[in-house]
């Protein structure tokens, strides 16, 4: 096991270990580190603690210092001093005519670097922008090309539920999200309803998969034949996945036809199927939304946050 403690760079942001040098860090202090980036201004969001070492990327760099009054006011300085860089940056974009959104602006804690983040269709040549932008701050300049997902993660929003965006608020890191997870859930597939502000589908799709999950694997599909407990036999028209209750099209007296709702464990059935192949042969207008669906799912690659 190795001691360890946990720093974040940036709300939300990635959760880098270091060693606490044997200094007493709990949640909520900040610590000075040292990064491939230079010196940093972290905030410590897992106090010290003891972790297995495969999970610890070697070498462990020690926090050099608990951060003090002056570096809490240099970290602030340098948060003002983003916004002007960022205003400068927005200019000299506009006189180059680069088809590029930038994003976000950032001073690394010791002032060596300025980072700017931006998103552009393809790729750019901003190797000029790069020389103007050195001529002004007089320092070393990194122009960092990011996807969607990061842009949303950085700039923030609500969501459709009325809360603060995931991604900015909590989710450290990007997880896979899949048309099937959609499927499980019984939701639309309407990429207007299941994607997100980025565009992409929803972060929040992966929160109740593996529930679903569970209780799905005790339901019938749709369409499929079940025999009830009071002898009647007949076809599944819908689920409730959530109460476990199924609607079966039974035959009852003289050929009519009823639909009666059962517990699923009034019912028998041979195991679910997976159908997604059947499913993606409806009309055009699902399979229309299945391609766009897809282009969702398709992966950005890494997140090129801290």
């Amino acid at each position: 096991m190795t001691k360890v403690i946990g720093v974040r760079f940036r709300a939300a942001g990635k959760i880098y270990y270091f060693d606490p040098a044997g200094l007493e860090i709990k949640t909520g202090d900040n610590v000075i580190v040292e990064t491939a980036r230079g010196i940093e201004f972290g905030y410590v969001v897992l106090g010290s603690r003891e972790v297995p070492e495969e999970k610890v990327i070697q070498p462990l760099k020690q926090v050099i210092r608990m951060a003090t009054a002056e570096d809490r006011a240099i970290e602030a300085k340098n948060k003002e001093k983003e916004k002007e860089a960022f205003k400068i940056c927005l200019e000299k974009i506009r006189k180059r005519g680069l088809e590029m959104k930038l994003i976000d602006a950032e001073y690394t804690f010791d002032n060596n670097k300025v980072l700017f983040y931006f998103t552009a269709d393809g790729r750019i040549d901003f190797r000029e922008l790069v020389k103007d932008l050195a001529a002004v701050f007089k320092t070393r300049i990194e122009l960092r090309q990011v996807g969607v997902r990061d842009e949303t993660k950085i700039l923030g929003g609500i969501g459709i539920c009325g809360r603060t965006l995931c991604c900015h608020s909590y989710l450290s890191e990007f997880i896979p999200v899949s048309i099937k997870m959609a499927k499980e859930q019984n939701l639309s597939l309407n990429p207007t309803k299941i994607s997100g502000v980025c565009g992409r589908l929803m972060c929040c799709l992966k929160n109740e998969e593996e529930t679903y999950q569970v209780l799905n694997s005790k339901l019938p599909g749709n369409g499929d034949f079940v025999t009830t407990d009071d002898g009647l036999k007949g076809e599944v028209q819908s689920v409730n996945v959530l109460r476990q209750l199924v609607k079966v099209l039974v035959t009852v007296n003289h050929d009519e036809k009823e639909i009666r709702e059962y517990r699923v464990e009034q019912l028998r059935f041979k195991p679910r199927r997976k159908k997604e192949k059947k499913d993606g042969q409806n009309d055009k207008r699902q399979h229309s939304e299945l391609k766009a669906l897809e282009a969702l799912e398709k992966k950005e690659g890494k997140s090129k946050l801290s």
